[in-house]
């Protein structure tokens, strides 16, 4: 087994979230809970089949986001993911949702920062095991907020 670091291509300033399901539906299924949960949010979904023809499946409401999912989704390569790209909402507005979607699982993660995947390639597929923010801490405060 290798694992595989593949970054969250992204513009600085964009929240998502990645995930892992089982049913093909559950694009359609993302789609819908967020629209009902968050009407004004925009957001691109790209899902990662894992069986038949392996296709990458995508959907949502603006087609900037829609191909950030689609082309991250493709380089993650791994079966029973998603990935959701968002603006005007953020992953705290939506993750309840999401994990009561049938066939879906936690969040593997979310980010607003560089962040990475780490893939497991087991040569006969590909599995998300976590996310990592790549950004390291430089200044440490033992200030409590008031």
């Amino acid at each position: 087994m290798n694992v595989l670091v593949v970054p969250v291509t992204k513009p600085g300033d964009m929240n998502f979230i990645l995930g892992h399901s089982h049913f093909i539906k559950t694009v359609e299924d993302l789609y819908e809970a967020i629209v009902q949960t968050v009407p004004g949010m925009k957001f691109g979904i790209g899902f990662c089949e894992a069986s038949g023809p392996t296709l990458v499946r995508y959907i949502g409401n603006d087609e900037e986001l829609i191909h950030l999912a689609r082309t991250n989704a493709m380089a993650l390569g791994a079966g029973h993911s998603f990935i959701i790209f968002m603006k005007e909402g953020f992953p705290l507005n939506i993750l309840n949702t999401i994990k009561n979607v049938p066939a879906t699982a936690p969040a593997v993660g979310t980010g607003f920062d560089s962040t990475v995947a780490n893939v497991l390639d087991f040569f006969a597929g590909f599995s998300i095991s976590d996310a990592a923010n790549t950004v390291k801490i430089e200044i440490f405060s033992v200030e409590a907020l008031n």
